[in-house]
């Protein structure tokens, strides 16, 4: 019940739409069982006109016209019943589909990292499209076809109460029936959403990662999975659709017996003279129209249910909390000096498995400092604290001595660039791509930033420039390119602090070197955190922070580390050593950069 009132509050939203809408259901609902007593006086007057011929013809016209204008006078009640209906329809679900994106926008990394999009995607659109059709037909028609029926039941009672009861007796039936089937219809839809998301999921991910499935052929394994999937979704449709099917048969059996007893007594009622021919007309034109009731009760039933599971999937992530949140009192950040403290800090993605133990790390404003270490010992972790992606378990993150829990949100993340190792790219102008921070950047800002990350070259070389619209996930660039428009990015929001997590990871060693040149003087004045594995930006760096396990293994400039002989040596020997020959090959005086950072 809850759920349902939870619902109901959204068409609440919109009264005046509401009550439009019940406004044009009284008038079709007036116009609609007025017609029958049009109907039976004229069969008693046609009747009289036989027997006594005593009614002229100009008064069954006339009431033949009255009906032709009731008629039409329903039919426009009607139309505008079904046009508020379906507006209102619209407009709940404008707001819940906008309610539902907005608060996604606002759940934290730990969210996204447990859904899926596709099923995302589900919710908003399949299951907000269930909620639209149940505002129109069950929130909408519903109180029309209660007072339907009750002034139906009503005007057959005045004309035989016995009859009436009679007629009536097989409604506690459907109405038990119906309840029970609602019951099942339910958790029949609710498995067939939950099936259909992960189909969805199924379908996204093939699609994104097309290049994927044809360079290891596996289109026919993918082809497989998403049939089973399918089965899997028509199997539980079929189920609810059954059970529509047969909670409408068995209303519309029903009502065929309710039509058979009453022809039977009725007839019986006429023959013996306890009522006219024109009063048993109009009881059976009644019975007809209680029977369009009886027929929408199955749909209704199947839309409620429908519904029901749609609203608690659409619920399950309205109600979803982020641990990441403005607090309270929490107060805006100016331009920071950059200044980052990292106080005992803890931190694990779940509460077992922490990835950082007792962490702590001063770094003065406009300090780089390279963070190093084996897969999963903490690197990138440590970078999204930063920015809040997540927050720590224990511990304390300043900037400028201000705890960053302490400031909101946006104003944090305004004073921090991130260039993160998986780029994601907007299908849209490559100009608006790189002024994604700063919407509001003018052109020549735009181009600066570009040049800056060695892309503008390639960027005057298209045929349209900066117009350029990108492919999905910028498909349309190399790995070298999408990672330097993602450098722009960042260098365009002129931050205090930067977080580069392997930012030259997909370029090849020329274009790293011309990147690093121009990063020189971009991180001049700017505390940069540097995740990478590549030698130069390893000896750019004043702090070399090895990593492992969650803590600081060992700490200082590549001369220093390489002279101890730990983790680092041997990071070193492994992975970096080889480089120094590529490097070498550009004219990068390796050694010389290193020596001048130690001295």
């Amino acid at each position: 019940m809850r759920l349902l009132v939870r619902i109901l509050r959204f068409p609440w939203n919109h009264k005046r739409r509401l009550f439009a809408a019940y406004l044009f259901t009284a008038g079709a609902t007036a116009a609609y069982v007025f017609l029958p007593e049009l109907f039976g006086n004229t069969v008693d007057l046609v009747k009289d006109r036989i027997e006594a011929g005593g009614v002229a013809d100009s008064t069954i016209l006339g009431i033949c016209l009255l009906i032709i204008a009731l008629g039409i006078v329903r039919g426009v009640f009607s139309f505008g019943q079904m046009y508020m209906g379906e507006s209102l329809g619209q407009h709940v679900v404008y707001d819940l589909r906008n309610k539902f994106y907005d608060h996604v926008q606002h759940l934290g990394f730990s969210f996204h990292d447990s859904q899926h999009t596709g099923n995302l995607m589900s919710k908003a659109i399949t299951d907000v499209e269930a909620i639209r059709m149940f505002v129109n037909l069950v929130v909408v028609r519903t109180p029309y076809f209660m007072v339907l029926f009750v002034v139906v039941v009503f005007l057959m009672m005045r004309i035989d109460w016995q009859l009436t009861l009679l007629s009536l007796t097989l409604l506690p039936v459907a109405m038990t029936v119906a309840s029970l089937i609602r019951m099942r219809m339910r958790n029949a839809w609710l498995e067939a959403q939950e099936k259909f998301a992960i189909l969805n999921t199924t379908l996204q991910e093939n699609l994104t990662g097309a290049r994927v499935v044809k360079a290891f052929a596996s289109s026919d394994y993918e082809e497989e999975k998403f049939r089973v999937h399918n089965q899997a979704v028509a199997d539980d449709m079929y189920k609810a659709m059954r059970l529509h099917a047969f909670n409408g048969s068995f209303v519309l059996f029903i009502f065929l017996m309710t039509l058979g007893i009453v022809l039977l007594f009725g007839g019986l009622g006429v023959i013996d003279g306890r009522m006219t021919l024109g009063e048993f007309t109009k009881f059976v034109l009644y019975l007809q129209i209680l029977a369009q009731p009886f027929r929408m009760a199955g749909m209704i039933v199947n839309n409620l249910a429908r519904a029901m599971s749609a609203a608690t999937r659409i619920f399950e992530v309205l109600d979803a909390k982020s641990p990441v949140k403005d607090r309270p009192n929490a107060v805006e950040m100016q331009h920071a000096r950059g200044d980052v403290r990292f106080e005992k800090v803890s931190f694990g993605y779940r509460r077992d498995t922490p990835v950082l133990s007792d962490f702590s790390l001063d770094v003065p404003a406009g300090r780089i400092v390279a963070l190093l270490g084996a897969p999963g010992s903490g690197k990138s972790t440590l970078a999204s604290l930063i920015p809040r992606f997540y927050d720590v378990t224990k511990g304390t993150v300043t900037i400028d001595g201000t705890d960053v829990r302490d400031v909101t949100l946006e104003s944090l993340r305004r004073n921090i660039g991130v260039v993160q190792q998986d780029v994601f790219l907007f299908t849209d102008t490559i100009a608006a791509n790189i002024a994604y921070g700063r919407p509001d950047a003018s052109m020549d800002e735009i181009i600066a930033a570009a040049k800056i990350a060695q892309l503008h070259e390639h960027v005057v070389s298209l045929p349209d420039g900066y117009e350029t619209v990108l492919g999905e996930r910028g498909i349309s660039l190399s790995g070298g390119q999408r990672q330097r428009l993602s450098i722009a990015r960042a260098i365009l929001l002129d931050p205090p602090i930067l977080v580069l997590d392997d930012s030259t990871s997909s370029v090849d060693a020329r274009t790293e070197n011309e990147i690093r040149k121009a990063m020189s003087s971009v991180m001049e004045g700017r505390t940069t955190f540097i995740i990478a594995h590549r030698l130069s930006t390893v000896h750019n760096a004043d702090t070399i922070v090895v990593l492992e396990d969650g803590r600081i293994a060992e700490r200082g400039n590549h001369v220093e580390l390489v002279e101890h002989g730990g983790l680092y040596r041997e990071i070193y020997d492994l992975q970096l050593r080889p480089q120094e020959e590529v490097l070498m090959e550009f004219d990068v005086p390796v050694e010389a950069a290193a020596g001048s950072k130690q001295s």
